[in-house]
């Protein structure tokens, strides 16, 4: 069996067992292979083990992948991006999980008019206040949804959170559980644009934590498809 695919089937079980522990049904959850330290032959391997979401953080890079693997996959853009590089992502990505700012989300909208095609965003929060990390404050998040939320092809699909570094997962535990909340409290809203069922949230050290607190999508990069080119 493949690599990938090996550890594929190893990750789908700890995802099985920690909805388990916590009420919540496996569907629920969805894989998002990050791609972005290995070439296009490895993020390849990746669609042929039954992947579907791909993630990528440069657009100059994910960009020859996308056109090279003819359109395969869900493509997810997961790092921080410029304005400046809208155009490449609008029309190319499905889903941009790091909406941070509103003239990033009036660019997006703006592109995503012109390809008559809409931008699925997650609005980054930076729950942990670490300055080295982008997103919204907490208490900046309720404005900031409602103005995106009105933006033509534009849609506000989920909140997505990055937990400090740290030896022990349950150490994360309260950041996931407070993008939860944030969750909850726009929810509560009832505008159907800002029902934002996604949460994106959990890497390779802390998926299993952020599944047990409510994670749709977790994005796993070393853990499933390493940081270098994987050999057949």
């Amino acid at each position: 069996m493949d690599l990938i695919s090996q550890r594929l089937q190893q990750i789908k079980g700890n995802i099985v067992a920690a909805c388990q522990r916590s009420g919540r049904n496996p569907k629920e959850v969805q894989i998002v292979a990050v791609t972005k330290y290995v070439d296009m032959e490895t993020t390849r391997r990746a669609l042929d083990a039954g992947l579907v979401h791909i993630g990528e953080s440069r657009a100059q890079e994910a960009v020859p992948k996308w056109k090279e693997l003819g359109g395969r996959g869900v493509w997810h853009f997961i790092g921080h991006l410029q304005s400046n590089k809208a155009k490449a992502v609008a029309g190319r990505f499905t889903y941009v999980h790091s909406l941070d700012r509103y003239s990033l989300a009036k660019e997006l909208s703006r592109r995503s008019v012109a390809n008559g095609q809409a931008t699925k965003c997650m609005i980054q929060v930076n729950i942990s206040g670490e300055k080295s990390k982008h997103g919204l404050k907490p208490d900046e998040l309720l404005e900031f949804a409602r103005e995106s939320a009105e933006l033509p092809q534009l849609e506000i699909e989920g909140l997505m959170t990055m937990a400090p570094v740290t030896d022990d997962p349950e150490e994360v535990r309260p950041i996931f559980r407070h993008l939860k909340t944030l969750q909850q409290e726009l929810q509560r809203l009832g505008d159907p644009k800002l029902s934002v069922p996604h949460l994106s949230m959990g890497m390779s050290r802390d998926y299993i934590i952020a599944v047990e607190e409510g994670a749709t999508f977790v994005r796993l990069g070393s853990v499933l498809v390493g940081t270098q080119p994987q050999k057949a």
